[in-house]
C-alpha cells in the first residue's frame, strides 16, 4: 500500500481591528481561496486584492504556493489587512530567510489602531454635546 503524502500546511494568524484571519499555505500552483471563494470574488476592490497578494509579490512566491484563508469579523478592508499579516507570518514560518524582505515591507508589523470607546456623557468617543455658557 503506497501512502500519498499530502503537502503539509503552514499556519499563520493575522489580526486587524476585530478581523481575524487564519491562513494556511502549502506548496502548489498559486491557488488563493478566501472563505471558500476565489480571492478576486471575495475582495471586490483592487486595493484589497493588492494588499493580500503583497507578501507573495515581495518574496516571489506567487505561483509556487497555495493559500487557503478563513477570515471573519470587521469589514473587508480590515480583513484584507489581517490576511496580509497572516500570510506574511506563514511565509516566515515556512522560509525563515524571507524574514528581512517581509519585515522591510512592513508585513510582519501588527497594526494596533483600534476604535476608541465611547465615553459616558458624550455623544461619541470624543464628540460632546453643545456647550452653552449662558
Amino acid at each position: 500500500m503506497t501512502a500519498t503524502a499530502e503537502p503539509k500546511f503552514t499556519w499563520g494568524t493575522g489580526r486587524r481591528k476585530t478581523a481575524v484571519a487564519r491562513v494556511r499555505i502549502r506548496e502548489g500552483t498559486g491557488q488563493f481561496v478566501v472563505n471558500g471563494q476565489d480571492v478576486n470574488e471575495y475582495f471586490p476592490l483592487e486595493v484589497q486584492r493588492m494588499d493580500v497578494r503583497a507578501p507573495l509579490k515581495v518574496t516571489d512566491m506567487g505561483g509556487r504556493i497555495d493559500v487557503f484563508v478563513n477570515v471573519r469579523g470587521s469589514g473587508k478592508l480590515s480583513q484584507s489587512g489581517a490576511v496580509m499579516l497572516g500570510l506574511a507570518r506563514a511565509l516566515k514560518e515556512t522560509r525563515p530567510d524571507l524574514d528581512s524582505a517581509l519585515r522591510d515591507g512592513g508585513f510582519l508589523t501588527r497594526d494596533s489602531r483600534m476604535v476608541e470607546r465611547k465615553k459616558f456623557g458624550h455623544k461619541k468617543a470624543r464628540k460632546s454635546f453643545q456647550f452653552s455658557k449662558r
